[in-house]
């Protein structure tokens, strides 16, 4: 389970009054009782038995994820009306907020991770290792987020159904993730302290790939393995991000995380850290392509439109393919023996190449892919 709170301060840069403000609420996906469960497009065989008509219904049991409001109030922890519509929030303003003027308000909420691999599924979640007894855990649409206000439609709350993607606003972002301190951490933004989340010698891994030629290794294959091996922590330590100009949030932990990087430099000698973290599974494909593919992308798409403004630019095999801003969720392990195959080692390159382009399109040109998903993913 995940333990959340937040202070957002709202910008009304539009000409109009608000007396309201919409949030996003993707975890509520996931519950059972939304309409977008109601309907399969499973065709039914001629003879149906229980078990088959249960798995076209089986949302209907989902009674214990989604998003648990705790509380929403003002800056002064004064309570603020709120209604919840499906996967979006309403907030009611005490007052009119007019062209110009900001409101601060607080959040706070929790919710159930999901088993993104065997179900209920979900872009987000946690992945089970069973032979070492551990978790990859990525954690996106995690936080209430701000609705789209816009200069067509006004608020753009059209429910998250878990095929369309995003309307989202820029923001600037402060986070701190506690938990336990045997999990490496991988996060849109900058980390703030590193100094006090790295051992020594990390630290000066972590100094040596700003200016290397070669992906470095910041947590090693032997580090991780022993990691993975050992008792469980249980003392906490909190790594904090910081975030500018960026639509969204995202960010994965592990402790079975081996750690790279290596930077690009942009046409006008901006540093961009290039960096993948990546089980051991994922080992024989990653340590040799993916954090150059991710320097490769950079070069080639800013070639073609507008050098990459951002710090970071991550990849993370976490068995599938996902992309947010400066964090991207991609595929690529090795058969048990430590081989893999062409279409395996091309498949990974490719889902790399893509979701870190995503950065470009829609994280950059900001289309809302809510409405118009062709824009980003052709």
């Amino acid at each position: 389970r995940l333990y959340g709170n937040e202070l957002i301060t709202y910008h009304n840069l539009s000409p109009n009054n608000l007396r309201y403000l919409w949030l996003q609420l993707d975890e509520n996906q996931h519950r059972g009782e939304l309409d977008h469960h109601h309907f399969n497009g499973n065709s039914m065989e001629e003879v149906m038995n229980a078990q088959a008509l249960y798995m076209m219904e089986q949302w209907k049991d989902l009674t214990e994820y989604g998003h648990n409001i705790e509380a929403v109030t003002d800056a002064n922890d004064k309570p603020l009306k709120y209604t919840i519509n499906g996967t979006m929030m309403r907030v009611d303003l005490p007052t009119v907020l007019k062209p110009g003027e900001e409101f601060q308000f607080r959040v706070k909420w929790n919710y159930k991770l999901v088993d993104r691999i065997n179900g209920p599924w979900g872009r987000g979640g946690y992945e089970y290792f069973e032979k070492d007894k551990n978790y990859i855990f990525t954690i996106t649409q995690w936080f209430p987020r701000m609705c789209v206000y816009d200069d067509v439609e006004g608020w753009q709350n059209k429910q998250f159904t878990g095929r369309g993607e995003f309307a989202l606003e820029f923001g600037n972002y402060v986070v701190k993730m506690t938990l336990p301190d045997d999990y490496i951490v991988g996060s849109t933004g900058e980390c703030l302290n590193y100094a006090s989340v790295l051992t020594p010698e990390q630290l000066q891994r972590w100094e040596q790939a700003k200016t290397a030629t070669e992906p470095v290794q910041i947590v090693t294959l032997e580090e991780a393995k022993a990691n993975e091996k050992s008792k469980p922590s249980s003392r906490l330590k909190t790594w904090i991000y910081k975030a500018d100009n960026v639509r969204d949030f995202a960010w994965t932990a592990s402790r079975k995380f081996i750690w790279d990087a290596m930077p690009h430099y942009n046409s006008d000698g901006r540093r961009v850290m290039c960096m993948s973290y990546y089980p051991k599974e994922a080992y024989p494909i990653y340590s040799r392509y993916s954090t150059r593919v991710v320097a490769h992308t950079l070069k080639t798409y800013s070639k073609y439109s507008i050098p990459y403004p951002y710090p970071v630019a991550i990849s993370v095999e976490a068995s599938n393919g996902m992309e947010y801003p400066m964090i991207c969720f991609n595929f690529g392990r090795a058969e048990e023996d430590g081989t893999y195959s062409e279409r395996m080692k091309n498949g990974a390159i490719s889902v790399i190449t893509h979701e870190v382009g995503h950065n470009y399109f829609p994280m950059i040109i900001n289309s809302d892919e809510r409405k118009w998903s062709w824009m980003d993913e052709g």
